[in-house]
């Protein structure tokens, strides 16, 4: 069983979202036995967001490539084969300004490949990505589960749509709020957050 393991925030070790899928992976570990894991730090080693000159690659000749395309395309490939392989997805992903961080967008819009992670069809888009379990770890340094947060979030809903406009439906949130919200709070959430985890993995 293969399992891909992304993390996004930018905090390092500060960062709640980085412990909570750590645990995830730790459960994963326990309730699987044998996994082969592939890790990516987004924000460690970022994505470059794409550009005209990526995109444009898409309608050129290969043999008309220019450096820049030539490794940017052999990065989408490696990262799209490496999500369509994994049985399995671990997603970091803290709220920034109500949304998700763009080194993380940066590898959606990588993977989101037209013939490759979906398809249209005459009954319209077709997501090509299905069979997959996905657990994101959601942390936000205020609260977005009340009925008025939830108006500014664009967070895990995004997530939601783009997996489901690839094929993955089987998502699993994690949530830890009002992480910044002091000390207290902070050790309130994550404690619940792992409390879910191990419901998660057992």
């Amino acid at each position: 069983m293969k399992l891909l393991h992304l993390d996004s925030s930018i905090l390092g070790q500060n960062s709640v979202s980085r412990q909570l899928t750590a645990a995830i992976v730790a459960g994963l570990r326990q309730q699987h036995g044998e996994l082969s894991i592939s890790y990516r730090d987004l924000a460690a080693q970022p994505i470059a967001h794409l550009s005209g000159e990526i995109i444009a690659a898409n309608f050129t000749e290969q043999a008309d490539w220019n450096d820049t395309q030539r490794q940017e395309s052999a990065l989408s490939n490696e990262l799209i084969e490496e999500f369509l392989a994994a049985d399995i997805l671990v997603i970091g992903a803290p709220m920034y300004n109500f949304s998700i961080p763009s080194q993380l967008k940066s590898w959606i819009d990588r993977v989101a490949a037209a013939g490759r992670t979906f398809k249209y069809t005459e009954n319209g888009p077709q997501g090509l990505a299905g069979g997959k379990k996905v657990l994101i770890a959601s942390t936000r340094g205020g609260v977005y589960s009340t009925e008025q947060g939830q108006l500014m979030d664009f967070q895990e809903d995004y997530l939601r749509t783009v997996l489901g406009f690839l094929g993955v439906t089987d998502i699993e949130f994690v949530r830890a709020e009002a992480v910044n919200m002091g000390e207290d709070k902070r050790a309130t959430a994550i404690h619940a957050a792992k409390q879910d985890i191990a419901r998660l993995t057992r």
